[in-house]
């Protein structure tokens, strides 16, 4: 590593090299370990700060301090985008064969179909890029500065790199700033880093390799001043600062497709080869009989056309739509449409700590009091919880120690909607503590007001307050760093008796401490003196001596009880949880056992060893870590492409800005609803409206059921279609009349088959769905059902084909012959396909054990086939005559209808069947000990998890 001397020329040399108008990026971020005075001199200012002309030089040469805009995407651009999918384009070429050869209403009807898929696809995917947009109003709209010695408010968009900057309390950081002067500056930084307390910033001079999470000599635009005030001067704006680093990333990460987009185009794609083989079987075999090409060719490409399932694209869309509604109805909101599969695909998960895996509300976890450590219960603001006391210990004494607390805070607890604290959340946490021990804020108060305080410093690493005492005494309390309490404490407070604080008592309140912090928790000494005459009298320095250390209390932002169960269930579906935070490392395993991520300390991996390690050596690892401490949103990136690169499907959840970036490069990136930011929400491909990492393991479900469901609805519609193609085909080849006309084909797909398949689109998951591994990314969407869709088609064929014969046969090969055997064939492709969708719900068991009835919109969408059946062809007792012309067919006799409904029984038998057949020899192969994948105490003999069959 070069010397830090080296820094100041390097950066020097760089910047009078810059002769193109852009942003300062000087010296790759290490202006925080450059001296003060060095600082000043590079950027060529002083603490007069700029002259205007200067200033006005500088913002001409580096630019407005505002982020760059990525190009739009036009409206236009995002609707014709959606005739991009090879299903459409099939139904496209379609609608022109249909046109070509007289087929009219077809492509109309085709074109229509196009259209409302194109229109729901743009309604959900067009959504203005805002990201850039919400990060320009988190930017602070005016700033304070000091030009020729004079302070002066300008808007921020005018600041330049050496500006000198004023910031306090409330404020929003108008650009990167090193800091000069701090006044107990602290600074949230919690959306830029994730770090879960706001952070004290000083004028100090850091190592170079000092994480963005560490340096404390660094104010980042955009983040918010929560107490004290300081001065700094500027080195970067606009695209240069850590904000515009983010914008940047945003702008670079680029939309790839979905498991479920490339499982649609696998699914077009065979489409495609089948229709150009079923073309060409029927040319060859056409030529072969005698007949001329072009004539063979015309049949072949209209058969092509009549097997096109024009309901897919919008069924597909359709169901999506429909588990987008359902996910909302459990608090995950969808804003990309393929998410919700995408999701049900996933393998890992990696998750923000604060805010989302716990509360991101400091906790008082641990007391250390007389020699005795006290558990205390409850999570978050809330003032319920619990102190699990020693023998040796008592309430009083739990009440003294929170008591002194929460008067040395500046911090109040009001409940609005939900418990909130107003200031500092660590002084929030004391608060707590002090409700849980039964303390009203209000009326201590009252009881020992405030007369006087010495602020903290992060010098002193203090605060002491002074208070009057109900029985007019004057009562010092005092928090800080447990080890300053202790060099300032001569006594120890003990059951209500002082005595002397020896070296032994000392040394067991240090190990205490070192327990304490060990495990994550964030601790604070607590003490208190009694003043023997007026604090006028007293100087900020000896009010703070002669000290009584009182004890410890350790507090941390706690998981969530419900992460902890989702954690679980995450691990029992094959799913993997990684932490990914900017918390310290201590904190991050803590918070990573109590979820039950890990069960030691070798797992965890922060950002600066992540920084030491070439890539090929992160990809050998990144599988076995499942905790990163200290990262910034340039690890984050580089985690989920290693992950990516691996072939896992990964879900990134976060709220903060820093996890931006990350989001949108992620499968899907979940965004916290509550705690979220804009910027974030609108990175993301979905939002959960509760905050509630346990709501992510719902979304799961619904995803996997998605895809199963997708499968059930590709099952049914490409079996039925085949199955009329074959009808179509063979007819053709053996010189049998048309069996079907054009009309009654598009009837038969997007009514009778549309239906059922929408109904099967929204089936409820089943009972098992998250017993099951994620499933393999690459897994086709046909795995399991090349049987079914060749059973089912053969059948559908060979039965409607002896329909259609008998027709002809009873009737004669007369025109009304060949119409009343139309009709026939009508009803019976018809009747099989509804029947076939009531099996359809499950390819492993029987319907009466899945619940004939758990589908109401199946059994309505069948109900409804039935009832048109019977208007047309209808019967001889009643038909609509209307919809019998339109269609050209006619009413059936009682006999007829016998032989359709035994025919159209077929399929629903064998199906039924079979799984019976299936169920059986699983039962004995379950029983026997053969191979169970990812079975568990909670899977049934009735749902195995075996790697046959549909699974």
């Amino acid at each position: 590593m070069k010397s830090p001397s080296y820094f100041p020329l390097r950066i020097q040399n760089r910047f009078q090299r810059r002769k193109k108008k852009e942003r300062v990026t000087l010296a790759n971020d290490l202006w925080h370990a450059i001296e003060t005075a060095e600082v000043m001199r590079i950027l060529g200012t002083d603490s007069q700060g700029l002259t205007m002309d200067e200033a006005k030089k500088r913002l001409e040469k580096y630019g407005p301090n505002e982020l760059q805009e990525a190009k739009r995407v036009s409206p236009l651009k995002i609707f014709f985008e959606q005739f991009k999918e090879i299903l459409i384009i099939i139904l496209l070429v379609a609608t022109v064969i249909s046109a070509l050869i007289g087929e009219i209403v077809d492509a109309i009807v085709i074109v229509a179909i196009v259209i409302a898929c194109a229109a729901l696809g743009f309604i959900q995917e067009y959504r203005a890029e805002k990201s850039l947009e919400l990060l320009k109003r988190m930017a602070a709209p005016t700033a304070t500065v000091i030009r020729e010695g004079r302070e002066m408010m300008i808007p921020a968009r005018e600041v330049v790199p050496g500006d000198i900057i004023q910031v306090k309390t409330g404020d929003k950081v108008p650009a990167d700033a090193r800091v000069l002067e701090s006044f107990n500056l602290k600074v949230n930084e919690a959306p830029l880093t994730g770090e879960s307390v706001p952070v004290g910033k000083k004028a100090v001079t850091l190592p170079s390799d000092t994480p963005l999470t560490e340096r404390l000599n660094i104010l980042a635009s955009g983040t918010v001043v929560t107490y004290g005030r300081g001065t700094g001067v500027v080195v970067r704006t606009g695209m240069s600062t850590e904000f515009g680093k983010i914008a940047g990333m945003l702008q670079t990460v680029k939309e790839e497709t979905t498991p479920l987009e490339s499982r649609m185009q696998s699914v077009g794609s065979w489409l495609i080869k089948a229709l150009f083989a079923i073309v060409g079987v029927i040319v060859i075999i056409g030529l072969f009989r005698g007949h001329e090409l072009i004539e063979m060719f015309l049949w072949g490409v209209s058969l092509a056309v009549a097997a096109v399932p024009e309901a897919l694209p919008a069924i597909v869309t359709g169901a999506l739509a429909i588990g987008v509604y359902r996910m909302a109805k459990k608090n995950a909101i969808v804003r990309r449409l393929p998410a919700v599969e995408t999701l049900g695909s996933s393998t890992v998960i990696c998750s923000d700590k604060t805010g989302t895996l716990t509360k991101g509300e400091m906790t008082v976890r641990r007391i250390y009091l007389n020699e005795q450590s006290i558990e205390v219960t409850g999570v978050g603001y809330e003032p319920v919880g619990e102190f699990h006391l020693s023998p040796s210990s008592s309430m009083e004494e739990i009440q003294f120690i929170t008591r002194i607390a929460t008067l040395c805070s500046d911090a109040r607890l009001e409940k609005g909607t939900n418990w909130q604290i107003i200031g500092d959340p660590t002084e929030g946490a004391l608060v707590v503590s002090a409700a849980k021990a039964g303390w009203s804020q209000m009326e201590l108060n009252k009881q020992y007001p405030r007369v006087g305080e010495v602020p903290f410093t992060s010098e002193r690493k203090m605060m002491s307050t002074i208070h009057s005492t109900p029985i007019g005494g004057i009562e010092v309390c005092v928090k800080g760093a447990p080890e300053i309490i202790l060099e300032k404490s001569t006594h120890i407070w003990k059951g209500g008796n002082v005595i002397r604080l020896d070296k032994d008592e000392a040394v067991k309140i240090l190990k205490a401490n070192e327990a304490m912090a060990s495990e994550g928790l964030r601790v604070l000494g607590i003490a208190y003196r009694m003043l023997d005459k007026p604090f006028e009298e007293y100087t900020e320095e000896n009010v703070e001596k002669n000290l009584i250390f009182v004890g410890l209390l350790g507090m941390i932002d706690p998981a969530r009880k419900e992460a902890v169960k989702a954690v679980e269930l995450c691990k029992q579906a094959g799913v993997k949880v990684v932490m990914v935070t900017g918390d310290h490392k201590l904190t991050a395993q803590a918070i990573a056992k109590e979820l039950g991520l890990i069960k030691s300390s070798g797992l965890v991996l922060t950002g600066a060893e992540l920084d030491k390690m070439s890539d090929e050596e992160f990809d050998k690892i990144v599988e076995d870590v499942v905790v990163y401490a200290r990262v910034s949103p340039e690890h984050k990136m580089r985690i989920v492409k290693a992950l990516k690169k691996k072939e896992h499907i990964v879900a990134m959840t976060g709220d903060g800005i820093n996890d931006a970036p990350a989001l949108k490069n992620s499968d899907i990136g979940v965004a916290m609803g509550i705690t979220g930011t804009d910027v974030t929400k609108e990175a993301s491909d979905m939002v959960l409206a509760d905050d509630n990492f346990a709501t992510i393991v719902e979304a799961i479900r619904e995803g996997r059921a998605i895809f199963d469901n997708i499968k059930k609805y590709l099952t049914y519609l490409l079996s039925c279609n085949i199955g009329e193609l074959l009808i179509m085909a063979f007819a053709g080849i053996v010189n049998l009349p048309l069996p079907l006309l054009a009309k009654q084909i598009l009837y038969v797909n997007l009514a009778t088959d549309g239906l059922p398949a929408i109904a099967l689109g929204i089936d409820p998951p089943d009972q098992f769905v998250m017993n099951r591994p994620a499933r393999d990314p690459k897994e086709s969407v046909f795995k399991g059902m090349r049987i079914w869709l060749a059973g089912i088609s053969l059948l559908l064929t060979v039965g409607c084909l002896l329909v259609f014969y008998f027709g002809l046969m009873n009737v004669g090969w007369t025109e009304e012959g060949i119409v009343k055997a139309r009709s026939m064939i009508f009803a019976t492709i018809i009747l099989f396909e509804i029947l076939f969708a009531l099996s359809c719900r499950s390819f492993q068991h029987p319907v009466y054990k899945i619940g004939f009835f758990a589908n109401k919109y199946l059994l309505m969408a069948v109900a409804g086939e039935i009832i048109l059946l019977a208007l047309f062809p209808g019967s001889s007792l009643f038909s609509v005559p209307f919809l019998n012309s339109l269609f050209e067919v006619i009413p059936l006799q009682f006999s007829e209808w016998v032989i359709v409904i035994l025919v159209a029984f077929t399929g629903f038998v064998a199906s039924e069947v079979a799984k019976i057949c299936y169920t059986r020899v699983t039962h004995r192969a379950y029983g026997a000990g053969v191979k169970v994948r990812n079975a568990t105490a909670k899977d049934s003999i009735d749902e195995p998890c075996i790697t046959a069959g549909y699974l």
